[in-house]
């Protein structure tokens, strides 16, 4: 029996590949708006999106559980202020289009869910070891 633990890439994690979406519909958004809009709101937003991801990569590359967790609930906190913040700042204005509202959210709904799952089981691998 094989009792090696298999090391996934971080490219291949399911949250990593939402990140990457999420930045890429973030970006779809913020290059339509306006230079006054983008001063305002978007600059903020599309760093609190790519925040998201970058997060979730520095916490994946840290080695310590609790170290983990820390860019983990970093990267929530990122996604919360994009997606329940800015992103309805921007559609209560009407500066995007309700189909771009809706692909962000959608994939901020599968990617928040996929990143709690992540924390959790982070903190049963760490529980299991102690």
């Amino acid at each position: 029996m094989d009792t090696k633990k298999k090391h996934i890439l971080l490219k291949d994690l399911e949250v990593y590949k939402l990140a990457k979406e999420l930045s890429k519909n973030g970006w779809r958004i913020y290059q339509n708006l306006s230079w006054q809009d983008k001063k305002i709101m978007g600059d903020q937003f599309i760093t609190a999106t790519d925040s998201f991801g970058a997060n979730v990569t520095e916490g994946y590359s840290r080695y310590h559980y609790l170290d983990k967790i820390k860019f983990f609930n970093n990267a929530r906190a990122s996604l919360s202020e994009a997606s329940e913040y800015w992103l309805e700042i921007l559609k209560e204005r009407d500066k995007i289009k309700a189909k771009d509202y809706e692909d962000y959210n959608s994939v901020a709904n599968k990617v928040s869910l996929k990143l709690q799952n992540f924390i959790s089981a982070i903190y049963k691998v760490k529980n299991n070891n102690e």
